[in-house]
């Protein structure tokens, strides 16, 4: 209790401090205002501005960082081995975990990303959603209960049950970090931005202070903590998603047909279709600008593309590090079944709701003040609860957009805690306890191992982050799932389920694989291509130029349509991507119709090169612990 009024008083003073220095902070500034694209739905001439309300938005802040610093004291006592600080001693319950693999996997590219994706791109954003939801029959189907038997705390420990465990644990560790790297690179900049955006916090100093706190809950919590405060985020984004959506229902009149009715009729998104996504500075006749938002292509413009996302997004999710740790936290296999289910059902709801509320911003804010918010359309949420809060009352609009902050900041917690400690795991107990030491360290050595690779791990994340500070790092996503799905999956599958597996086939399919699909992402779409994005901008003002020489007199929006595309034009004519190239050398934006079956291909082919009749005999003793659970160690409940 005393700590507790410790935290509670150093968290406020803390609070009191950042309000005392922070200007109120508007989030579109008049760089970005863009009133005079609006058209009928908001005929005034006003700026766009959002402002977020510093004293309660701050307020929220310290409460959740004062809630989830006391889960870290209560889990610190009882952290005390490495079984404590992997896998919380085994002690969560399947619904426990289900919960905390939710809040987990929604992220904040979840939560913020896929909403602006659908309300810029409308249903190729939605696609994202469905990849993620039917991601976990993958997992519930293939890796969660043989995982939980078969596993002790790492990838490693899986695929080095019947193979040459020091090469194997090494190839391991090198993808688990990767992924984790891409992946926690990604969401530490989106907080930074996030931060930068709404409170006016500097990037570098809302990173270094999300990094902190995220080395607080690995190194003194562990496991233990890190899903508590997973737990936490998954309700309190489930509350505010779910009241955000019955406001953008209730403008409807909870009417589906007309929700979709209200989406293809509005002029703003008709607007926004016909000159930002199909580049027609002119409207065609008769064509329906509102429908093909609902409409496949306008993101994903290639049906290969499409396949090659859901195909990295189903498989990928069941190879991702940070989600196979989290089956080595429950007592049995049937909680690992069960977890899962539960997790599909609060991940599925949430991308439904995800999706609401993409078109619901493409509605009431419009794609065009989204976009001049935040280009990613990242701001969509937050900007579409403060009108919609605004319209019930003033007050109501700044608690539901500091409520969204809030709970953004604690998703962003949970998610890097989880990636952290799934590096650090990598790192200490693959690499340095079984690697170095040859298993051959105590409980007190492998504890502290574990917490000095999770604050090296941290500081890391906090310097890559800063130095991606003004980069486009959403790249890093696809990299995070094309190399899970590249090279963990392939060689997790062929572990659990094919005799003839070995030590070759293993790191061929974690190296090969990788590498194959980190390099097509190099060259993919993915990256920026300044002669592409010149092109683009050349299309639109020669139509408009050639409008005008045809002595039409181009409306002001078409003006500034034409001197804003001209300046881009310029700016981009002469560039290259980072990798030197004018355009893509591989056509597709995710690459895993081409890497997933290489990682299986040459995991196959490397086994049966170099076959090793003692690894296959090993694989009888796995196949009956991974269904049946014998030899795995027993839970030590808290």
């Amino acid at each position: 209790m005393k700590k507790f009024f410790v935290i509670m008083m150093v968290a406020l003073t803390l609070g009191v401090a950042i309000n005392a220095v922070l200007p109120d902070v508007s989030i579109a500034g008049p760089e970005n205002q863009i009133a005079s694209a609006i058209t009928a739905q908001a005929p005034s001439a006003e700026p766009q501005t959002i402002k977020a309300n510093r004293a309660i938005t701050i307020s929220l802040f310290v409460v959740i960082v004062a809630i989830t610093l006391c889960i870290v004291v209560w889990a610190a006592k009882r952290t005390k081995t490495t079984a404590d600080f992997y896998a919380a001693r085994g002690s969560i319950t399947g619904t426990q975990n289900g919960w905390a693999i939710a809040g987990d996997y929604m992220s904040a590219a979840s939560f913020l990303g896929i909403a602006g994706l659908i309300s810029l791109y409308g249903y190729d954003g939605f696609m994202y959603s469905v990849g993620w939801l039917v991601a976990y029959v993958t997992v519930l189907l293939i890796v969660a209960e043989p995982c939980r038997n078969a596993g002790k705390f790492t990838m490693g420990d899986i695929l080095s049950f019947r193979t040459n465990p020091k090469p194997v644990r090494a190839a391991a560790a090198i993808s688990t970090v990767a992924v984790s790297v891409f992946y926690l690179t990604a969401q530490m900049v989106g907080a930074g931005k996030l931060m930068e955006l709404l409170l006016g916090i500097p990037f570098r100093i809302a990173i270094s202070g999300v990094g902190c706190l995220m080395i607080l809950y690995v190194v003194f919590g562990g496991m233990i903590a890190t899903t508590w405060v997973q737990i936490i985020k998954a309700g309190l984004l489930m509350t505010g998603a779910s009241v955000l959506c019955i406001l953008v229902a209730a403008k409807a009149g909870f009417n589906p047909v007309q929700f979709f009715s209200d989406v293809a009729t509005n002029s703003q998104i008709q607007s926004w279709v016909q000159i930002n996504l199909l580049k027609e500075a002119i409207p065609k006749a008769g064509f329906d600008y509102g429908q093909r938002f609902l409409e496949p292509g306008l993101l994903l413009k290639d049906v290969w593309d499409q396949i090659s996302l859901g195909m990295a997004l189903v498989l990928g999710t069941a190879g991702m590090p940070h989600i196979l740790m989290r089956f080595f936290t429950v007592p049995t296999a049937q909680a690992a079944r069960k977890s899962v289910i539960i997790a599909m059902f609060i991940i599925g709801t949430f991308y439904i709701l995800t999706t609401l509320l993409g078109f619901g911003a493409a509605i009431n804010v419009s794609p065009q003040v989204i976009s001049s918010v935040d280009k990613g359309g990242n701001m969509a949420n937050m900007l579409l609860a403060q009108m919609l809060g605004n319209q019930v009352a003033p007050l109501a609009g700044d608690f539901l957009l500091a409520f969204l902050c809030a709970v953004a900041f604690a998703t962003i917690l949970a998610v890097v805690s989880g990636l952290v400690l799934a590096a650090s795991a990598a790192i200490s107990h693959d690499i340095y306890v079984n690697v170095v030491k040859g298993g051959h360290a105590d409980q007190h050595e492998q504890v502290r191992a574990a917490r000095i690779t999770s604050v090296i791990v941290g500081i890391v994340a906090i310097i890559i982050a800063i130095l991606a500070e003004g980069q486009n790092v959403a790249h890093l996503v696809a990299l995070a799932f094309a190399v899970a799905s590249s090279g963990n999956l392939p060689v997790v599958v062929l572990a659990l389920f094919w005799r003839r597996f070995n030590t070759a086939g293993t790191i061929a399919g974690l190296l090969i694989g990788t590498v194959v699909a980190i390099g097509l992402v190099l060259v993919s779409p993915n990256m920026q291509y300044p002669k592409i994005i010149a092109a683009g901008q050349q299309k639109i003002f020669v139509a408009l130029e050639k409008k005008q020489a045809g002595g039409a007199t181009l409306t002001d929006k078409e003006k500034a349509e034409l001197a804003k595309a001209k300046v881009i034009y310029e700016k981009t004519k002469d560039g290259t991507s980072m990798m030197g190239l004018e355009k893509p050398l591989f056509p597709l934006k995710n690459p895993g119709i081409i890497s997933i079956p290489v990682g299986f291909l040459a995991a196959i082919i490397f086994s049966l090169m170099f076959r090793r009749k003692k690894e296959e005999d090993a694989f009888d003793e796995l196949y009956v612990r991974q269904n049946t659970g014998i030899g795995v160690a027993k839970t030590i409940a808290h």
